[in-house]
Order: C-alpha cells, then sequence, then structure tokens
C-alpha cells in the first residue's frame, strides 16, 4: 500500500507512524509546507485516555513523550481579585514542537518519507498515484475546500477573538483569569508546557523560551465588539502581546509574553457530513475542530490517526475501513463537539455570570461543558463542591436538587418537574381525562418531585392535535381534572400540580404518535387555523385557515374559558404553551407568522397575540397561583428565532408578570436540524436567567440528578423538567434522593412506600479475596 499524507501536524505524523509500524512494507510520504521545527501555539494538552491509547499502540512514542510531559491537578480561577483553586483534574501536557520532534524522529526511524517546506500536490492527484490519501492539513483544509460537494462541511465563525502566546515561565495550575476592562470583559487561559529546571520557580529568572523557568501557554480571548473597542484589531504581535501583558500583569508577575505568528482570530467549528471521498479520508482537524477551552484538538486528531490505523488493519479492504473509520470516530467527535460548544458559548456570554457569587461561579465555570458535574467534581475535590454548597445556602447533606424553591404564591420542596408529555390517552375521543392520567400523574405525583405537569390540554375541539388529546373546553373536563389534583394534593401532599394550556394550530388533526406522528386523520380531519396559511408539511397536512381578528378575539376568549376551569379544577401552577409549533408558538416564529398586520413582522408584532392571551389568562386565573410560560428558544432552522429574540420573548412575558420562564426549543418546522445531547436545551435556560434574573425552567435530555444538581448550582436553572426518564421510572426523584443517601424534606416518601425507602438487597458479588497468591 501507498500512503500520502497531506499535512505535517500530530495527526498526520502519528497516522504515518501507526500505519508503518503496523506494516513496514507501505510506502507512506508525508509532506509539510512548513520547516521541521516551524508551528503555531505552544503547548499541546493531551488526556490520560489518550495517552493510554498511544501507550498501547506504540510504546515507542509514548516512552518518549512520558520523559517530556509536564503533570499538575489543580486549576485556578481568579476573578475580582479572588482566587479560587479546584484540584484532583489531571492534566499533561508538553510543547508543540517538543510533540513534533518525537513524531519526526518516530517517523524516521520507521523509514518514512518527509517532505517539509513542500506543498502536497492535489488530493485528487494523489489519489491517482497512492492507495490512501490522509488529509490532515487543518482547520483550512485545502483537500476539504477541493471536494466540498463531496464532504458536504459546514463552517461556523464564533463571536469571540482569541490569541495563542506564551509566558516565560511555567504556572502551577491551569488558571483561568477574569480581567474587567473599560473596553469590556477579557479572559485569560494558561496552562504549563514545560517544566522549571531544579532551582528554578516561577519566580526565577527567565532563561529564554522553554528555558530553566519553564515555559506555558498563554491564550487571551473576549468578544468582538471588546477586541474592536481596544484597538486590537489594529495591532501587530508585538502590540497585542504587551497589551495582553500589561492587562493580566499580575498573574504573569510583571512579565513580558511572546508570539509565534500570532494573530487574533475568531475560531472556527468545523463539522463535515462526510469524512471520506474514494480513498481520500479526512483526519483532525481537516474534519472536525473543537473549541480549545476543552483542550481537545491535539487529543482528537491523535485519537483518530489511532482509529483510522486499526480500521485499516481489521477491515478487508480500504473502502470497508474508511466507513468503520468514520463510525467509530463520529458519535465520539459529535459528544466532544458538543461539550465544546458548550463550553465556547459560556465564555461568549461571561459577562451575563460576573455577578455571581465567587464559589458559584467558579463551580459554573468548571462545569461549562457539561462534562464536569457535581458528583463528579464532588470526587475530584469534596472540598471545593462543599464550599460551593454552603455559599449558596445548601444544608449540610442536602443534594442542591432538594432544596426548596418559591415560584410566585407556591413553594416547592425540590427543583425537580415532570415534564408536560402528551400521552393521547383520552378515552372518549373528545377530551376527558380518565383513569389513564389519574393514575399517570398520580404515580408520578407520589414519585416525589416538587411540581407534576400535565400534557398540553387543549383549549377547544380544534385546538386538539389529536382525538386522543385532552382538552378543557366542557364541563366533563373540569370535572375529570379536578379527580386527578384532588388526589394529588391527598395522597402526594407536598406536591403542587400544574397545567398547560395550548392550541394545536396548523399542528392538529393528526393521528395518535404511534399511528404515524404527524399525520393527517384518514378520516374525520378537522378544519386548522394558524397565523398564517402555512401547512406544517406541505403535502401532507392540511393547509390552515390564516386567523382573522374576530377569530383572534374567540380563541383569546377560549384561553379564559379554560384558564378559569383549570382554577375550579384545583391546579396549583398555570403554564401558557408558546413552543413546539403550535398556535402561540407559530404567532412567534417568523417562520410560521408572515402576517403583515399588527400581529406580524418584527418581533413586537409576533408577540402581540401571545402577550394578549397571556394578559387575558393572566386576569382570571387566581392571584396568588404562579403562571408560566413555555417558549421555543430556537426554530434549529435558517430565519428562524434568534438566540437574542428568546430573551425578548422571554422579558416580555415576564414584565407581563410570568412567573418563570420554561425553556424550550425546536418543534416549530419539520426540517429543523436539532443540535441533539446531554442537556442539550440546558443554556438556552441559562442564557436567559442569568441575563434577564428570571425563573428559569430548563428542559431538554436532562437525564441524571448528577445533571439537576449541577445546573441547580451552577446557577444555570432554578428548576429542571424531566420527561423520559419519568417514563422510565415514576419514582425517579425518590430514587435519586435514595441513591445519594438523602431523606429530609424535599424527598419525602408517601407512608405507604415507606418500607421501599432503601435500595434492595441483591445476590453477594464480593468473593472473598485469596489469602496467598503463587506466582
Amino acid at each position: 500500500m501507498r500512503v500520502a499524507v497531506i499535512g505535517g501536524g500530530p495527526g498526520g505524523l502519528y497516522a504515518a507512524a501507526l500505519l508503518k509500524r503496523l506494516d513496514p512494507t507501505r510506502e507512506i510520504t508525508v509532506w509539510e509546507r512548513n520547516a521541521p521545527d516551524d508551528t503555531f501555539g505552544f503547548g499541546v494538552v493531551l488526556s490520560d485516555e489518550t495517552l493510554g491509547g498511544i501507550e498501547h499502540a506504540d510504546p515507542e512514542v509514548y516512552r518518549y513523550l512520558q520523559a517530556e510531559f509536564v503533570r499538575w491537578d489543580d486549576i485556578d480561577i481568579v476573578h475580582r481579585g479572588r482566587t479560587l483553586t479546584s484540584g484532583g483534574h489531571g492534566f499533561a501536557a508538553l510543547g508543540r514542537r517538543r510533540l513534533l520532534a518525537v513524531l519526526h524522529r518516530r517517523c524516521r526511524d520507521l523509514g518514512i518519507e518527509l517532505r517539509f517546506r513542500t506543498e502536497a500536490p492535489p488530493a485528487a492527484e494523489l489519489a491517482r498515484a497512492y492507495d490512501l490519501v490522509i488529509a490532515a492539513d487543518g482547520v483550512h483544509s485545502t483537500t476539504r475546500t477541493a471536494h466540498a460537494d463531496a464532504f458536504r462541511p459546514r463552517l461556523t465563525t464564533h463571536r469571540c477573538r482569541y490569541i495563542w502566546l506564551a509566558a516565560e515561565f511555567a504556572f502551577d495550575a491551569f488558571r483561568f483569569e477574569i480581567a474587567e476592562t473599560e473596553h469590556g470583559v477579557v479572559q485569560l487561559h494558561a496552562y504549563p508546557f514545560a517544566r522549571p529546571q531544579p532551582g528554578h520557580g516561577p519566580a526565577a529568572p527567565s532563561a529564554g523560551p522553554e528555558g530553566s523557568a519553564g515555559a506555558s501557554t498563554v491564550i487571551v480571548e473576549m468578544r468582538e465588539e471588546v477586541w474592536r473597542s481596544a484597538g486590537l484589531d489594529r495591532c501587530d504581535e508585538r502590540e497585542s502581546a504587551e497589551w495582553c501583558a500589561k492587562v493580566f500583569t499580575d498573574a504573569l508577575r510583571g512579565r513580558s509574553l511572546r508570539g509565534n505568528n500570532s494573530s487574533w482570530t475568531a475560531f472556527r467549528t468545523v463539522v463535515n457530513d462526510r469524512w471520506s471521498h474514494g480513498n481520500t479520508v479526512l483526519l483532525g482537524d481537516a474534519a472536525h475542530t473543537a473549541h480549545f477551552s476543552i483542550g481537545s484538538g491535539t487529543k482528537l486528531a491523535v485519537e483518530d490517526a489511532l482509529a483510522l490505523a486499526a480500521c485499516l488493519q481489521e477491515q478487508p479492504d480500504t473502502a470497508t475501513a474508511l466507513a468503520a473509520y468514520e463510525e467509530e470516530r463520529r458519535p465520539v467527535v459529535a459528544s466532544t463537539q458538543r461539550a465544546a460548544r458548550a463550553s465556547l458559548a459560556w465564555f461568549e456570554e461571561l459577562a451575563t455570570y460576573l455577578d455571581q457569587p465567587p464559589h458559584q461561579f467558579a463551580f459554573n465555570l468548571l462545569t461549562r461543558s457539561r462534562r464536569v458535574t457535581h458528583d463528579n467534581l464532588r470526587l475530584r475535590d469534596a472540598g471545593f463542591v462543599t464550599a460551593v454548597e454552603d455559599e449558596a445556602g445548601t444544608p449540610t447533606g442536602t443534594p442542591p436538587m432538594f432544596t426548596p424553591f418559591r415560584l410566585g404564591g407556591l413553594t416547592l420542596r425540590n427543583r425537580v418537574v415532570v415534564s408536560p408529555m402528551d400521552m393521547y390517552s383520552a378515552a372518549d375521543g373528545n377530551g376527558t381525562p380518565g383513569d389513564f392520567h389519574l393514575v399517570h400523574l398520580g404515580a408520578r405525583a407520589m414519585g416525589g418531585a416538587g411540581l407534576v405537569m400535565t400534557e398540553m390540554v387543549c383549549v377547544s375541539p380544534e385546538g386538539r392535535i389529536t382525538p386522543g388529546c385532552t382538552g378543557l373546553y366542557a364541563p366533563e373536563h373540569e370535572a375529570a381534572w379536578r379527580r386527578v389534583t384532588d388526589f394529588v394534593h391527598t395522597s402526594a401532599p407536598g406536591t403542587a400540580i400544574g397545567v398547560q394550556l395550548g392550541h394545536s394550530g396548523r399542528k392538529g388533526s393528526t393521528r395518535l404518535m404511534w399511528d404515524g406522528i404527524d399525520q393527517p386523520l384518514p378520516h374525520g380531519n378537522w378544519p386548522l387555523v394558524a397565523p398564517s396559511a402555512l401547512p406544517y408539511r406541505p403535502g401532507v397536512n392540511q393547509t390552515p385557515h390564516a386567523l382573522t381578528d374576530p377569530e383572534l378575539a374567540i380563541v383569546r376568549q377560549q384561553f379564559v374559558r379554560a384558564a378559569r376551569s383549570a382554577a375550579r379544577a384545583g391546579f396549583d401552577l398555570l403554564e401558557l404553551h408558546c413552543a413546539h409549533g403550535y398556535l402561540l408558538s407559530g404567532f412567534l416564529s417568523p417562520l410560521t407568522n408572515h402576517r403583515t398586520d399588527a400581529y406580524g413582522g418584527d418581533l413586537t408584532g409576533r408577540l402581540r397575540f401571545p402577550l394578549e392571551v397571556f394578559d387575558a389568562v393572566r386576569a382570571v386565573w387566581p392571584a396568588g397561583r404562579p403562571m408560566t410560560v413555555r417558549i421555543s428558544a430556537t426554530d434549529w432552522a435558517d430565519g428562524g428565532t434568534t438566540a437574542a429574540e428568546a430573551v425578548a420573548m422571554a422579558e416580555a412575558f415576564a414584565e407581563h408578570g410570568a412567573d418563570a420562564i420554561d425553556v424550550s426549543t425546536g418543534q416549530v418546522v419539520p426540517d429543523e436540524r436539532p443540535d441533539f445531547g446531554r442537556s442539550y436545551q440546558t443554556p438556552f435556560a441559562d442564557r436567559i436567567r442569568n441575563t434577564l434574573g428570571v425563573p428559569v425552567i430548563a428542559v431538554g435530555a436532562i437525564s441524571s440528578w448528577d445533571d439537576v444538581n449541577s445546573l441547580v448550582l451552577a446557577g444555570r436553572a432554578d428548576l429542571c423538567a424531566l420527561a423520559r426518564p419519568h417514563l422510565y421510572d415514576p419514582h425517579w426523584t425518590l430514587h435519586a434522593a435514595a441513591e445519594q443517601g438523602y431523606a429530609g424534606p424535599g424527598a419525602p416518601w408517601p407512608l405507604p412506600y415507606q418500607a421501599g425507602s432503601r435500595t434492595p438487597p441483591t445476590g453477594r458479588t464480593d468473593a472473598p479475596k485469596p489469602r496467598l497468591t503463587l506466582r
């Protein structure tokens, strides 16, 4: 096999070394347009997991690297003159030049041809002469660009500017420092990559680049508008380094910073629909990028190389190997990119967190990517987590999720909400809840959640999604719901029950979910209404009638009637459903509201009718009972609701009296592209809460009690709504308490169930250990 590698970075070099080591008969050539010792950036961070893979695959490379690594455990967070330290994290770093030198040596020892200062021929030309072409040509990959029709790349440029610099001494921890300048917020990310020589601590004189005092990577980052305000868009490398050193003079102990062909840039997230094209395959930053704040760029490239080499060894031919490589790596990379985007977005919105208490701010920073959690951080540094909880006033021995929260005139005993879930189980087909709803909601109320929400309860027959949807538009509905609320209040005292009122709009008159989601009924369809005459799926769903002013008044009155009925039925809370593409959501999104009257156009116009409905409902809903609003904070589609508009929506509803905003996303248009993943919607709730200071309910793949503890303690959410976990386990909250050893007032077991409040015993699995081992 003849192999061509485009790009002599760590990923390309390591892939070449592995392929040659696995089969010495392979003829491998690496093209690198720069000189051997030319590189950008300074230090490289690798995880223990990645190092373990290197050790297993190539002990020789691991032995070289092990001798070079700087290791440390602490993270220092400096904000407003206070330094907080969290330990137990475990980092390993070395200079990028040293890493490249190790890989150059290994490649030469194995007989790989390295062509420096040489542009690689085009990938298409190489693909004709070689059996395999590995495009490891970085974030600006010419290979990816040349074959964009095959790889289908999507590049997203983000809102901060950053520059890679170096300090000529070794920090003794990973350091995050926040500076509030006259221009705005500036942040520093710094870590050591070369250890001091014996007798030279951080305060010792420097002996030059990577000299006796060691060396550290220093990345300075800020929002684009801050960068321009500071005049850095007009500064060269030296001027930029001097400006950064002045801002962070205390952290640098008055020392200077140096560059390495350093320039200010905006990070770009690279995603490709495909990673291979014929016998050409993308690797590392050419295929994907992850923001530097989680230190995964080189890690991902090295792991790509390991997986590619293994797949080529295991599979019968190149095409099958490349498909297997992508199948193996894509989910890992997607997960890392989600974490990186969460981290990136946190730093973009850093200014919104500055007024948090010191320990909460530090905890928020450490858990920003959602990979480090409350429980995980407790394992690393229990003392630090205890300090965060003490600052928040969390009682000793009480997980954050079991602290009470006051919402309007209602005090919830914990932070867990059973999210609204459509059950499509109204037995009579006329909207009346039955025994199913009594058991479904009653079981979850007895399961310990602070608040249990109904499904979307429809305000009119034509406002139903399906014939199985429940309503509050007939006398028998009110009586049936009263049966449910009475049971909850009697059998699960302390649990609140809320009703979500909504109207299906253009998404109505469809089959039950399990009979064909969003598919029209085979017969018996009813006419649909919406802000504009736009079908949900053209050619599939019927075209709705655009509501006239008199019809809007009728719909508004239907919501009022349902709210009065809900109050008489005994609900503790009312939520207005303005999300997921249903009627009120249809007014809010520019993708579904094309009106040219007062109810369309800009956001003020699109908000007009939902706010009119909210005001009318709030006027008849009892003053002592809270009212919330669920919104879709993004449509996950081009031209849809923006992040800024989501904040403005939340602000408008809060100003009109909403006690909390329930922040969901999507389901507005069928061609959406959600960024699915654990807790993937919570950043939208976080932004609203910390921008406006209004209470929020976070939703969206929050799947563990550890997630709930993390979100609440970090100040990203006040309440967490979980759906599928409560379908899996109606007693999810009580079991979360038992698993954490908590038995306090935030999660009392119903008296008939108290005997089950401890984990049942299982068969013994810990066999006696041998007393003697003979070798």
